[in-house]
């Protein structure tokens, strides 16, 4: 390709990186600003939780249908909808004055995103067909996927002691309006691969089944993972996912193709990627409350504690993880970095009630972050890579859902185990580090337990892609519904 040519598909990958930061940033900006809003617009403890969970609940349910769409109608055209929608629901939720529009329009939100996250992957793929160009490109992305989050809490901090917590969604407004005019200059318009009619009976099956299943797991700790109410809904959407399976099996036209679940290193994939994200997450989650709540940070000096990590994980994402994926492949990158991570997880299980920043706080901070930038990367790519170029959509759908139920398995059983050891008894901060200390050491066991998946069960690619071939070649042929 021309300079320009590459010149433009880099620009075309920060256009990219700034739709996808918006998303990655609203999960966390809008934890810092919570208390404001309660005291603002009257929310109870129970539903103030909603601000949170409506989001959750639409992006986790629509990150398969919003990725699949994209295949099917044009990656560029559903990235301008998810972006629009998601700027749209951003001004609403800006100037809500009650608690229904602010609501009801997280939810909006939590559609727009899903479809921008399912659908951005694939246009980096699509723009990036040289390997060592798509690891870098992959990395930049990677790097504002995971570190974003934490910039997200610095952000939250500064406008909301600044201004006040209407900003944290006005300020999206002029970021998704300029993303949308530089992807119409930017990013060339590929067609879909829409060949007759949609299978809707699959899109509000798999749908419905990824809802229903996020409403458990976010409302698991408060309502209890035994209770009926919980078993009821995750049996629910069980059912609902077989369902969906036979319907699929059924179509000539499905919304999932099966045969896509056959690749040896897409599952494997993302298995290791929902370990990862409930590590990563886990950890966050974690920190933020060891130092918010043990050594009494305010939101703006949580954020500040993060930036180490996050520059850490930029330089690694950023240039040495590509070096490293292009040198020794995926498999020795992955299980390494989640080996890492597992080691600054249980560097942080012993930080004391007095811990220190220098002494207690950094130095995990630092090794934690290294091992999460340099497995993310190689996760991810294996994962979007597995699957065919017309399919990346959907992939890349699937691969952000198992991000999102790793994120939130994470969070709720690692916040069952830190309140199972003291974690819950606010005020008390010997039980606090002590239930703190409990999850952090079982985050580091998911993150050991996904680098012996990676070790065990990925293939290198002239392997996988013989297997593979043979694996897509077995699967029947489907019956016309």
């Amino acid at each position: 390709m021309s300079a320009l040519d590459t010149r433009t598909r880099w620009l075309a990958l920060i256009v990219l990186c700034l739709g996808d930061l918006m998303i990655v940033l609203d999960v966390t900006i809008v934890g810092v600003a919570l208390p404001s809003i309660r005291e603002d617009l009257g929310f109870s403890e129970e539903s103030l939780a909603w601000v949170v969970n409506s989001y959750l609940l639409t992006f986790g349910g629509f990150l398969l249908l919003g990725g699949r769409l994209g295949d099917l109608f044009g990656h560029r055209r559903l990235f301008l909808a998810g972006i629009a929608l998601f700027t749209a629901a951003s001004v609403t939720c800006g100037l809500a004055t009650s608690q229904g529009v602010l609501v009801s329009a997280r939810a909006v939100q939590g559609v727009g995103g899903a479809v921008v996250s399912a659908v951005a992957l694939s246009l980096i793929i699509t723009l990036f067909t040289e390997p060592a160009e798509r690891a870098k490109a992959m990395g930049v992305f990677g790097f504002v996927a995971s570190g974003g989050g934490s910039i997200g809490v610095l952000l939250g901090g500064v406008l909301t002691d600044t201004l006040d917590w209407h900003w944290i969604f006005l300020v999206n407004v002029p970021v998704g309006a300029a993303v949308v005019v530089l992807t119409l200059y930017l990013i060339p318009s590929g067609r879909g691969h829409a060949t007759g009619r949609l299978d809707i009976a699959g899109a509000v099956t798999v749908t419905a089944a990824s809802m229903v299943a996020v409403y458990a797991i976010v409302n698991g700790n408060d309502v209890g993972w035994t209770s009926a109410r919980t078993l009821g809904l995750l049996g629910l959407s069980a059912a609902l996912l077989a369902v969906f399976v036979w319907i699929e099996s059924r179509t000539r036209e499905p919304l999932v193709p099966l045969a896509l679940f056959r690749l040896r290193n897409l599952r494997t994939a993302n298995i290791v990627g929902i370990l990862w994200a409930a590590a990563m997450f886990a950890w966050f989650f974690l920190s933020a409350l060891y130092l918010q709540l043990v050594l009494g940070y305010s939101p703006l000096q949580v954020g500040l504690a993060f930036l180490p990590g996050n520059l850490i994980m930029g330089a690694l994402s950023l240039g040495i993880s590509a070096k490293l994926v292009m040198r020794f492949g995926i498999r020795t990158p992955l299980a390494v970095g989640l080996g890492m991570a597992a080691l600054g997880l249980v560097l942080f299980a012993r930080a004391p009630v007095d811990g220190s920043f220098a002494v207690d706080v950094l130095p995990a901070s630092l090794v934690a972050a290294a091992g999460m930038a340099l497995a993310f990367i190689p996760s991810l790519q294996t994962a979007i890579s597995s699957a065919r170029p017309e399919e990346g959509g959907l992939a890349s759908g699937i691969v952000n859902t198992g991000y999102q139920v790793g994120s939130a398995l994470g969070l709720a059983t690692m916040t069952a185990l830190a309140a199972a050891h003291g974690g819950d008894q606010l005020g008390n901060a010997a039980a606090l580090t002590n239930g703190f200390s409990a999850a952090f050491l079982g985050a580091a066991g998911i993150a050991v337990a996904g680098a012996l998946v990676a070790l065990v069960a990925l293939r290198r690619p002239a392997a996988v892609a013989e297997a593979d071939a043979s694996a897509i070649d077995e699967v029947p042929e489907p019956i016309a519904a």
